[in-house]
C-alpha cells in the first residue's frame, strides 16, 4: 500500500517511535515497517518523518540516544522532517531545560535531519510561545472544520503561516468520523448547491 501511494504521488511518510507498539515506553513496529517498504529505491522519492518521543526525554543525551536509534530503525542516514513528538505543557519546560535548541540545531549541522518541527497537543497560548521560542521550519497540528478552536486551532494555524512555518494537519477526518456522518449532517450537506462527498 505504502509503495502503491508512492507510485501514485505520494511523497511524504510519516511516521513516530511508538507507532504501532504496546505502549509509549518503547519503539513500536512501524518505523521498521517503514524501513522495509521504502528499500528498493523508495525511500529516494519521498520526504521521510517521524517525531523524538518528548515525554522519554529527560537529558540531552537522551535526544541522541533516540534520533540514533530511528535512524536505524528507519534504516536511513537522514530523516528530512523530524518533528518533537506531542509537545504539551508538561514536556516543554523539560525539553527547553535538557538543551532542544542545541540538540536540533546539532542534527541538523551534522546531517541526521534536514528540518526541525514539532507536533502540537494543548492550548493556543503555549502553542505560540513555541513556534516563538525556535526558528521551526514546520508544525503539525489537529485541525478540521470541527475543531477550529480545539488545540491550536484557526488561530494558531494562522499565527504559524504568518511567521513562515510549513504546517501539516493531523485528523482533518477527525479519525475518519467526518467521513460517515449522522444522517442529519448528510441531509443538510446535500442541500448545498455545491456537491460533495463527507470526506471532501
Amino acid at each position: 500500500m505504502i509503495r502503491h501511494a508512492i507510485d501514485s504521488g505520494v511523497n511524504y511518510v510519516d511516521t513516530a517511535y511508538p507507532y504501532h507498539g504496546t505502549g509509549f515506553t518503547h519503539g513500536g513496529e512501524s518505523e521498521p515497517f517503514v524501513a522495509k517498504a521504502l528499500k528498493d529505491g523508495y525511500r529516494e522519492r519521498v520526504n521521510l518523518a517521524t517525531k523524538l518521543p518528548s515525554w522519554l526525554i529527560k537529558t540531552r543525551a537522551d535526544m541522541d540516544k533516540y534520533l540514533n536509534e530511528q535512524l536505524a530503525r528507519l534504516q536511513t542516514d537522514v530523516i528530512d522532517f523530524y518533528l518533537v513528538h506531542s509537545l504539551n505543557k508538561n514536556v516543554w519546560p523539560v525539553l527547553k531545560e535538557a538543551g532542544i535548541a542545541d540538540f536540533l540545531d546539532q542534527a541538523i549541522k551534522d546531517g541526521k535531519i534536514r528540518y526541525a518541527g514539532f507536533s502540537f497537543h494543548d492550548q493556543g497560548g503555549l502553542f505560540k510561545e513555541i513556534v516563538d521560542e525556535y526558528p521551526w521550519t514546520f508544525c503539525q497540528i489537529q485541525y478540521n472544520y470541527l475543531d477550529e478552536d480545539y488545540q491550536a486551532g484557526k488561530d494558531g494555524l494562522e499565527y504559524a503561516a504568518k511567521k513562515g512555518l510549513g504546517i501539516a494537519i493531523m485528523e482533518p477526518l477527525r479519525g475518519g468520523n467526518l467521513v460517515k456522518l449522522p444522517k442529519a449532517a448528510d441531509d443538510l450537506f446535500a442541500r448545498s448547491a455545491v456537491k460533495r462527498s463527507s470526506a471532501e
